[in-house]
């Protein structure tokens, strides 16, 4: 099937011959005018048509270019009243960028490229403008676009751009690791910072890690060599935001470009999804129940997705005082719907920082609001993976200054998974109250509340009894809230029926602050919001704010 826009008119394909025959002569169009090239010629194309509201939410136009060309540029806009136009370009090889809601002209030369585009060889053929429907709501939708090029580049060259690899662990110990798993960088078209003021802000709040999780770009990648160089102490994670029109994830170590065009040959979710796994990467799946209509334009996760593919679940997007409160108690219940049918998906958190943590509005967060903990063997990316496919995460839903609550078992763990013929005695250690009062937690069995326990003294254990299930597995986690609001969250531990690995776990040691036991199962809270979290997921079941991309 021919995806390029089809033409509405005899009018517009007469102008669109006539421009490819000015483009073979090597002419100049300007204003609808042909005019001799001029020295240093810069031949321009314009290109305009209907868009089909209909059929799928992407489609191409080709056109060719010329040898000799060294430089792209594509000047773009969409010309319906109030619709929303994505952009993207091809060469014959795929990917050459991917700009989506970015409203300056896009540029790519041999050795240079605008934000969310790859420099390299111009290569003479046909190339393709990759545009997305995000929004159509005008009686004529359309779109107006000057292809320029040219046969000398004007972008200077970019010395900084170095490829991506892997760099030594920052540090060799195992313990829980702090950071945030998702913040957009320049390289999306609806962000400003580099990845300068990246690691120096998130250096500032004291965490380890960011994930770079830009909009379906790894451009990103090319400018990690020189900021990691800068600043040692905090880990550049390589990522990339799948960011589809009916839901985003985090692809969390991915440095393999993976298309977003769903409905495209051979573009699913779970194509996807495979690809994101074979890369080595994890997907996350980002702000699943954000349902804010147009103004946040495929927010909530709507894929349909076989929950196996997912490694992690955003429970967390934004400070629970910015906009958490809205969204944390849904995505938590979308989270533990994901448990309730056996998948062992873990808690993250993500501060969606598109400002590097200045000049934010009222419902924007810094990087670090929310802070995912990770406990890793080492602080490297392959060791973050190691920790998230294990199971061991901590999410703090205001930021890193939150109380710090651990999940464990006497018994001892492997991964996430504790086996005993008797029953198990769990282990929570709270610390870091600070001046906090009125501190509660309580462990959260099989999507069913315990009673509360209030926390007296800092640092605090307490222990509860859970017993094995016959068959199958029990998941438990634990909550710590103040003034009766969650503030820190552990994953999950699955219990089952088994001979146990050896003695307890060696991180978790005797603690001097308060000891007490947590009482058994009570229906303090039922399973409230479980039921429809299922039945939202679509089977599962970002973020898109105003009138661009923005999660």
């Amino acid at each position: 099937m021919n995806d390029s826009p089809r033409r509405s008119s005899r009018s517009w394909r007469s102008r669109a011959r006539a421009e490819r025959w000015a483009l073979g002569a090597g002419a100049l169009l300007v204003g609808g005018v042909l005019a001799p090239p001029a020295l240093g010629a810069e031949r321009v194309l314009h290109l305009e048509d209907r868009v089909d509201s209909g059929g799928p939410r992407h489609f191409t136009v080709p056109f060719e270019v010329p040898a000799g060309t060294v430089e792209i540029e594509v000047r773009h806009r969409s010309v319906g009243e109030g619709d929303i136009l994505d952009w993207g370009l091809e060469d014959q090889a795929g990917f050459r960028g991917w700009g989506g809601g970015n409203t300056e002209p896009a540029v790519v030369g041999l050795r240079a490229a605008s934000r969310s585009y790859v420099p390299g060889p111009i290569q003479p053929g046909t190339w393709k403008l990759v545009v997305g429907k995000a929004k159509l709501v005008s009686a004529a939708p359309g779109y107006s676009v000057d292809i320029v090029l040219r046969d000398a580049a004007t972008l200077p060259e970019q010395p900084e751009r170095r490829p991506y690899g892997p760099v030594e662990p920052l540090r060799r110990e195992p313990r829980w690791y702090a950071g945030d798993l998702h913040v957009h960088s320049r390289e999306s078209g609806d962000a400003r910072p580099s990845l300068e003021e990246i690691a120096q802000f998130a250096r500032g709040r004291g965490l380890d890690f960011v994930m770079l999780a830009d909009h379906n770009t790894l451009t990103q990648l090319d400018f990690i060599g020189a900021a990691q160089a800068a600043h040692p102490e905090v880990l550049l994670v390589p990522g990339m935001e799948w960011t589809s029109y009916a839901g985003h994830a985090n692809a969390i170590g991915l440095t393999r470009w993976v298309d977003a065009r769903v409905g495209q040959p051979g573009v699913t979710a779970e194509s996807a999804a495979q690809a994101i796994r074979e890369a080595g990467a994890l997907l996350s799946i980002n702000h699943p129940t954000l349902e804010l209509g147009e103004a946040c334009i495929g927010c909530a996760w709507k894929q349909p997705l076989e929950p196996s593919w997912v490694g992690a679940v955003e429970v967390g997007t934004g400070a629970w005082t910015k906009s958490g409160f809205l969204f944390t108690p849904s995505a938590l219940a979308f989270w533990e719907g994901l448990a309730a049918l056996g998948h062992h998906v873990v808690p993250v958190g993500g501060s969606d920082d598109h400002r590097a943590g200045v000049e934010l509005s009222g419902t924007q967060s810094p990087i670090g609001s929310p802070t995912t903990l990770v406990y890793a063997p080492e602080l490297s990316v392959a060791g973050l993976l190691q920790g998230l496919r294990a199971g061991r995460t901590v999410v703090k839903l205001e930021g890193p200054e939150d109380p710090m609550l651990e999940l464990s078992a006497l018994q001892g763990i492997e991964g996430d998974r504790v086996r005993a013929d008797a029953p198990v005695t769990l282990v929570l250690t709270v610390s870091g109250l600070r001046a906090l009062t009125d501190v509660t937690v309580v462990i959260v069995e099989d999507g069913v509340e315990r009673e509360e326990q209030a926390v007296t003294s800092d640092p605090c254990e307490l222990t509860a009894v859970v017993s094995p299930p016959a068959s199958g597995q029990r998941r438990v986690r634990a909550e710590l809230r103040v003034d009766g609001k969650p503030r820190t969250l552990t994953s999950h531990l699955w219990i089952e029926r088994g001979r146990p690995p050896g003695g307890p776990d060696p991180k978790w040691s005797e603690s001097s602050g308060c000891a007490c036991t947590l009482p058994r199962s009570t229906p303090a809270r039922s399973r409230a919001g479980l039921v429809g979290a299922l039945g939202a997921l679509g089977l599962l079941a970002g973020r898109r704010r105003g009138p661009r991309e923005r999660g």
